[in-house]
């Protein structure tokens, strides 16, 4: 039977990973530096195919938020190359002895991390993940097949172009790193199934994404977030703090997994602290969707919040807000409703900050600090390969550590088993 796509991306991808696992640290953090090179050096290239997955995206009409997950810029692009030159300066995980120990028969056993192999990422709309992830996996010695979505198809295409020049220049096979460039439906469902070739694949996007990926794959998957994130205001919280931590959360950047996209707050300030939210999210154009209590408190430009509004991750300047009457009425709503993201209690009451960081099952639980540090630069790991919200192998910000799995060296001198 003859291959499929994917299948023949696979071959070369596992003839390509030899050459990466095996390569010394010092190697892998000189293709770094020259990708990260080479996308400043081709910066008007780069912006000129950028500028047709925008011009698409805006004839297609979608909304602008997610035209700016889209959007690359000269900064963004030196942004993506720095992130590059971060790597270099990380731990390389890849031979790290984890453990060592003798048995009483004097076998000597080491535990050491090895690259996973090859890893499949699918992913949406933003092209500086076509790299982030690139990058991550040549620093932890895996060959990566990408598949990005249709509307970024130009800027991934060019993007993929200069990591495999480069890759290249290094003198090692290009196949390293490899793009679908074929983007219909019948390639993800290809990787989903792509057995034997991809070791470990990592959705990136949405829930719709996700939630696919998750139920039809038949190679290991790692689950990433979608993040429908909230943030809890408590009756002894700093207004000043309360106001500053939801604008941020919600309006610095309203596209990523990351951002706010509900507000509870304490019934017994919610007169006095949801007028000062509210003013602060206005100056955004944020649209407030509220519980009865809000809107009596607000007034009518509140759109009456639905169950479906609280389950929905918005990736827009869109809110849901409620007035819960305590603590356990706000852990009990993010239980329902969270994806298991990131959450973050604005308190300043200790007993309180330890049950919400004990009882809410997120990866990410805040005290006082925005739901936007939620990634892998912010943690220290360099740039990230996704947001983990499922509990096996990874959770939370997976970094070059969690592209690892080990292995078992066993030395010994003629031991039998009797």
């Amino acid at each position: 039977m003859e291959k499929n796509y994917i299948e023949k991306l696979g071959i070369k991808a596992k003839e390509a990973k030899k050459s990466i696992a095996n390569a010394s640290t010092a190697q892998k953090n000189k293709i770094l530096e020259v990708i990260a090179g080479n996308l400043r050096k081709n910066v008007d290239r780069i912006l000129k195919e950028n500028e047709k997955d925008i011009d698409c995206a805006v004839e297609n009409g979608i909304k602008e938020a997610m035209v700016d997950r889209l959007r690359l810029t000269e900064e963004r692009i030196n942004g993506i190359a720095d992130a590059c030159i971060e790597l270099t300066g990380l731990k390389d995980p890849v031979g790290q002895v984890v453990e060592g120990f003798v048995r009483p028969n004097g076998m000597k056993i080491t535990k050491t991390r090895v690259p996973m192999g090859v890893i499949g990422i699918i992913y949406e709309s933003r092209p500086n993940v076509t790299v982030d992830a690139a990058s991550l996996c040549i620093k932890s010695g895996n060959a990566v097949i990408l598949r990005g979505g249709k509307e970024a198809i130009n800027s991934n295409k060019v993007l993929m172009d200069i990591m495999r020049e480069s890759v290249a220049e290094c003198g090692f096979p290009e196949d390293i790193v490899q793009l679908v460039a074929d983007t219909s439906r019948e390639t993800s469902t290809m990787m989903m199934k792509a057995n034997g070739y991809i070791d470990l694949l990592i959705p990136r996007g949405g829930k719709g994404l996700i939630k696919a990926v998750v139920s039809n794959a038949t190679v290991p998957v790692i689950e990433t977030g979608s993040g429908n994130c909230h943030i809890f205001i408590d009756e002894s919280a700093d207004f000043d703090m309360a106001v500053e931590l939801t604008d941020n959360g919600k309006t610095q950047r309203p596209s990523v997994c990351n951002a706010l996209e509900t507000c509870l707050v304490h019934r017994s300030i919610a007169s006095e602290i949801l007028p000062l939210i509210k003013k602060r999210l206005d100056e955004h154009n944020v649209e407030l969707r509220g519980c009865d209590e809000t809107i009596k408190i607000l007034g009518d430009s509140v759109i009456p919040a639905t169950d479906e509004d609280y389950d929905t991750e918005f990736d827009d300047y869109i809110m849901t807000v409620k007035v819960v009457s305590d603590i356990e009425e706000a852990i009990e709503h993010i239980s329902k409703y969270s994806t298991g993201h990131s959450e973050c209690i604005v308190t300043n009451n200790y007993k309180n900050a330890e049950k919400f960081q004990k009882e809410i099952d997120s990866a990410c639980v805040y005290v006082n600090c925005s739901t936007r540090f939620t990634d892998g630069g912010e943690f220290g790991f360099g740039a990230e390969i996704g947001i983990s919200t499922q509990r096996l192998h990874a959770r939370g910000p997976m970094g070059l550590t969690e592209l690892t799995t080990f292995k078992y060296l066993i030395n010994g001198e003629g031991q039998i088993r009797e």
